[in-house]
């Protein structure tokens, strides 16, 4: 089963390490930003506004150009 961020890095034709090094740039390590291309965030239920998680999530919007909201699962 695909996560959010998989499938918008499908559909945009991105690879885990086009993604990966998109993310180290933006300065995130590479251990949490395969945790984002795993989905890994999905399973929290809290996100609050200074989160770091949450601030990662912002950093892979940024990549995909969508929302920060389009990668929290409803």
């Amino acid at each position: 089963m695909t996560n959010i961020i998989q499938k918008l890095a499908t559909q945009r034709n991105i690879s885990c390490d086009e993604f990966v090094g998109a993310m180290r740039k933006l300065d995130c390590s590479e251990p949490t930003a395969l945790k984002i291309w795993r989905g890994d965030y999905e399973i929290f239920d809290d996100f609050k506004d200074n989160d770091i998680n949450l601030s990662n999530l912002r950093k892979a919007a940024s990549i995909f150009s969508v929302g920060t909201g389009a990668l929290i699962p409803k």
